[in-house]
């Protein structure tokens, strides 16, 4: 593995949404939640990115935050905080070079086994359209979704992200378990923090 590289580009356009009671918080009024660009649709359709996962129960402590995301190129949204693992939340965008480096890797170990699942979280990016492209070119076969505005961005308990790639292990409890900045080189290297973090193999 080898070090990320610090978010520099968009930065400045961070837009961190606040929460309303005890209710997730979503993108109101964006139409990347209900009605993703048709050429976006047809994007996915000619890929092997499947629908987002269905979120499997509500709010736990230590968990992912409660906020609502649409996924990438149309699909059901998520409620982050209903996700359960054993789960690797990866953290990207089209224009992360570090980010394009890692990609192929993740995607190798996904489809090396079943044991483990894998999220992508398109953040920070205002190109869909070059996400979606780099992900085919990848061999990405993982669900998506999209955090354009970075609603995510110091969510307790997730930390300020200043850098990507970033990943996110996430337990069976639905608990973060670790999370890591360095950049995986290989198949071996996910497997092994899988291992490590989440205590299941691959």
């Amino acid at each position: 593995m080898k070090r990320a590289m610090p978010v520099v580009v968009l930065a400045a356009l961070l837009t961190v949404l606040v929460a309303c009671g005890d209710h997730p918080r979503s993108y109101e009024g964006d139409k990347t939640l209900t009605l993703p660009a048709p050429d976006l649709v047809a994007s996915k359709k000619q890929s092997d990115i499947p629908n987002c996962p269905k979120s499997s129960g509500g709010s736990v402590g230590g968990g992912m935050p409660s906020i609502i995301v649409p996924c990438l190129g149309g699909g059901r949204p998520v409620d982050v905080a209903g996700l359960r693992g054993p789960m690797i939340v990866n953290f990207w965008a089209s224009w992360c070079g570090s980010c394009r480096d890692e990609m192929p890797a993740l995607a190798a170990y996904a489809k090396s086994q079943s044991t483990v699942q894998v999220l992508g979280v398109d953040f920070l990016d205002t190109q869909p359209g070059a996400a979606l492209d780099l992900a085919k070119r990848s061999n990405v076969a993982y669900p998506l979704v999209a955090d354009p505005k970075g609603a995510l961005d110091r969510a307790s308990p997730l930390p300020h992200i200043s850098a990507m790639p970033m990943t996110v292990f996430v337990d069976a409890q639905g608990k973060v378990s670790h999370i890591e900045y360095a950049v995986f080189t290989s198949k071996q290297d996910v497997a092994d923090a899988a291992r490590k973090y989440l205590g299941v193999g691959g």
